[in-house]
Order: structure tokens, then sequence, then C-alpha cells
């Protein structure tokens, strides 16, 4: 069976629900709505739901917001809070001392960049634990980051370089930022996902490394990630839904192949796209043109979350200034 290309549970949750007309066995689902974002909590219970949702067991947490391709300051500081709050709530912050931030990606490939500009604005401390000869601060964690690069630039797989410096530097937990990919163009650089599950590098493009997760590491892995990048045969099936629709409301005229088309099942019509695009298109991945505008705006968004809820001293106001 064809797999549509996905790195969220959430739409990971519709696929079964779309072909089995019900909710997951072993799968719990709570939803939350804001003004400007809505809050879906995935929670994979037992090897049955791992099995049917096709992801671990444990919490997957998306933050959703339209608006967030064109936040103003003001929506961007509180789907940071959002984010922050959620992180807390998987981690306990009170009961770690150090945090190890990994950044994912190759930040020579705008879309694949998300990881390590993240690292580029976390704030961190173990150099200044060390160099002031310090275990614990009332305002500042133990944090240090890292951006790996990929295999194709280092000749040596991620998770073995982070690895490395897990046994080296004796983390309590990892944190792992990354891009995405979604099966839906309304989620690109809308969405966030948070997941405790750790996190397979390439997975959603095709291209799974070896995982990072605990039975690796030997600690904790969290994820933090926002899809940039959706298949062309998804686009072009999103498309052609649209197409149909609105061609339907305006005509009748050929509205018995209208609905035909329509009663398809989302995963006949995207394996009949891929078939025919195959030979011009293969495995082509699709972005958004202002994606540099948008990696930087989002990766700002994440820096923010993760600094005010590892930091028990700092607070949105605190982050803005220091980063800015």
């Amino acid at each position: 069976m064809f797999q549509m290309r996905t790195d969220l549970a959430i739409e990971a949750r519709e696929l079964y629900k779309e072909r089995n007309k019900e909710e997951i066995p072993g799968v719990e689902v709570e939803k939350e709505e804001a003004n400007e974002y809505v809050i879906t909590r995935v929670k994979v219970l037992d090897e049955i739901g791992q099995q049917k949702i096709g992801k671990s067991i444990g919490n997957y947490i998306t933050i959703e917001s339209p608006s967030l391709k064109k936040a103003d300051q003001d929506l961007k500081d509180d789907i940071s809070k959002a984010l922050a709050r959620e992180l807390k709530a998987l981690i306990n912050p009170n009961k770690i001392t150090k945090t190890l931030i990994v950044g994912l990606g190759n930040r020579f490939v705008t879309p694949d960049a998300l990881g390590p500009k993240v690292v580029d604005k976390v704030f961190v401390t173990r150099h200044l634990f060390k160099a002031y000869n310090k275990t614990e601060d009332e305002t500042m964690a133990n944090v240090s980051a890292l951006a790996p690069g990929v295999m194709g630039l280092t000749g040596i797989e991620t998770s073995e370089i982070i690895k490395g410096v897990v046994e080296k530097t004796n983390p309590d937990i990892v944190i792992a930022i990354d891009a995405l990919a979604s099966r839906k163009m309304e989620r690109i650089s809308s969405t966030i996902q948070i997941s405790d599950t750790g996190i397979n590098p390439g997975a959603g493009v095709g291209n799974k490394r070896l995982g990072l997760n605990k039975e690796y590491l030997g600690v904790p892995v969290y994820a933090i990630g926002i899809p940039t990048v959706v298949d062309a045969a998804t686009m072009v099936n999103d498309t052609i839904e649209m197409i149909v629709s609105e061609l339907k409301k305006q005509s009748t005229v050929g509205s018995e192949f209208y609905s035909m088309l329509e009663a398809m099942k989302s995963e006949e019509k995207y394996q009949l796209i891929k078939e025919v695009l195959n030979p011009y298109m293969a495995n082509v991945m699709v972005t958004p043109k202002e994606v540099d505008d948008l990696i930087n705006d989002l990766s700002q968004v994440i820096a923010n979350g993760l600094n005010i809820s590892i930091h028990p001293g700092i607070d949105l106001k605190d982050v803005n200034r220091y980063l800015n």
C-alpha cells in the first residue's frame, strides 16, 4: 500500500479516519481552540494504536494557525507562549538540570534550515555554568546546542554525532528541531508539532535515517517540527479538489464527472496523480516561494518558545530583548 508523505500525527489520524470511517483504536484525541490557533493533542496509548496510526506510543501536540504564514508580532508571541506551555507540560523543566538542543537539517537548503536557524537563536549557557563552576541557577538553565549538519556534508550519520555529544555532555533531555513534510498545502508553515517520542530525520521526504530516540541516545528525546515542504503529487491532488469544487458550484455541465472525482478516495486520486507525474516530476517536493522569510520568522517563534520554557527566570519580553 502506498503512503502519503507526512510527518504529522494529526494527518496520519485523518488518513485513517478517511479510509475506515472511524476513530483509531488505542488513540485519544483532544482539541483546544483559541482566538487565532487550534491545539490538537493526539495520544497513542498502546501497540494497537501505534500499528494503526504508524506513530510510536506517546504524545503528539499540534498547534495550527493559518495566520502564522503572515503573522504579526502579537500572534508570533502568542504562538511562542502556547508552544512553551505545551512543552513545559511534557518535559517538566523543574526536574531538568541539563538540556541539549539539536537543530537538524541542512542550513544551506532553505526549506531544511529550520533546525540550524533555531539553534542560532536559542540562549546557550552550558559554558557559563562550567566557567563559574555552577550546577544550578535560579534564572538560567544549563543549555547546550548543536547543529550537526547532514550526512551528505559530514559523511557521518547525524544520530551518531548526537550520540557522541550526549555521551560526553550527559544532558537530562534532548530537544530536536527539524523541518517536516505535510500532506496538505494549508499546513505548510502554519503548523507546529511537538512530540515526546523522538524523531526520524528525513522520514517525511522518503530519506529515513537512523532515529533519535530514548532507546538509541539513552535520554528522553522531544521533537519540535514545522512542515515546510509538500509532495508534488499531494499539491496537484489538493489543487484538483479545489478546482472540481469550484466548477461544480458554477456549472451543471459535467456535474456527473465532477461528482465521480469527488467520490474517489484521496488515496486513489493521489496514486493516480503520482503515476502520471512520475515520468516528469519524480520525487519532487514543493515549498513556498517566500520560504526564506518564513524560516526566519518561524525559527524565531520556536526559539522564543524554547527559551521561555527552559529558562525559569526568562519571559518573552526578556527573550525578545536578548535576541534583537
